[in-house]
């Protein structure tokens, strides 16, 4: 099946759960993921990969070992493979992820908060 056109808004709508990935588009080995989040996530990292977040409704805090980042609608950061850090958000925000296919949301620890890969909409 061919997925070209996305329709963020539209496909946000398709989903209410929070801190579970939903993927949108693929391209090469990399996916875009959309998320709702609220509250805190764990801490965690990627030892073998960068991870992307971009917000597209809302703000997101992302903890890092010596700093927060605060990313408002539009803004982007990237998080350097191997770091660790823990994304929150007071009230929902909606972000999109891009990643490489087969990353576990909560990096090098598997528990209750692990999504299951591979979710389209």
């Amino acid at each position: 099946m061919i997925r070209n056109l996305v329709n963020l808004k539209k496909k946000f709508d398709l989903f209410v759960d929070k801190w579970q990935p939903k993927v949108i588009a693929e391209m090469n080995d990399v996916q875009f993921k959309l998320v709702r989040v609220e509250g805190e996530f764990l801490w965690h990292q990627h030892a073998d990969t960068d991870e992307a977040f971009l917000v597209i409704e809302g703000e997101l805090e992302i903890d890092l070992p010596n700093q927060t980042v605060r990313l408002g609608e539009g803004e982007m950061f990237v998080v350097p493979k191997g770091v660790e850090h823990r994304p929150r958000a007071v009230t929902e925000a909606k972000i999109m992820l891009v990643e490489p296919r087969g990353v576990v949301n909560t990096g090098d620890i598997a528990n209750e908060g692990s999504a299951p890969n591979d979710v389209w909409i």
